[in-house]
């Protein structure tokens, strides 16, 4: 059997420092890195304070950042991203101050220009079904269920 690579206290500062600059992580995420690479919890502990004081760890930065992408990038709801972003662990407060870092007219903008473009791609079903997979698809990315329900009552 393959014996896991062991670090000393300076080692991990170093990787998991680098792992921390790659891109913003949730505390959640080092802590289950630190665990893969095999770390005692008092060392996750002193590593996670050392990552919080020189600013590699930062919740509420991640939370941002997180927010931001998601919403730009993949045009998930603030349900969406206040969902997930609980599941990685991240704080109330956090989680308030990253939906607020979203334009609420980009908000509106996104929401109906990707309504009106799931609309068009259901054109060839019934107007039951046209509903319901377009309720369906903003339910899953994330969106508030009565900006969805006025949006279909707009468009059917």
């Amino acid at each position: 059997m393959i014996q896991p690579k062991t670090y000393t206290l300076e080692e991990a500062k170093l990787r998991i420092a680098n792992y921390c600059v790659y891109r913003d992580r949730s505390h959640k995420e080092v802590r289950e890195k630190l665990k893969s690479m095999g770390m005692i919890p008092l060392a996750i502990d002193e590593l996670l304070d050392y990552l919080i004081s020189e600013d590699f760890l930062n919740e509420e930065r991640y939370a941002k950042s997180f927010a931001r992408g998601k919403f730009n990038i993949k045009n998930w709801g603030r349900v969406r991203i206040k969902r997930e972003l609980k599941a990685m662990e991240v704080s109330d407060y956090c989680i308030k101050k990253a939906l607020a870092e979203i334009n609420p007219q980009d908000y509106e903008d996104t929401f109906h220009r990707l309504s009106i473009k799931k609309a068009e791609s259901l054109s060839n079903y019934p107007i039951q079904v046209q509903k319901k997979k377009l309720a369906d698809y903003l339910m899953y990315r994330g969106w508030e269920s009565s900006m969805i329900f006025d949006k279909i009552n707009e468009l059917f």
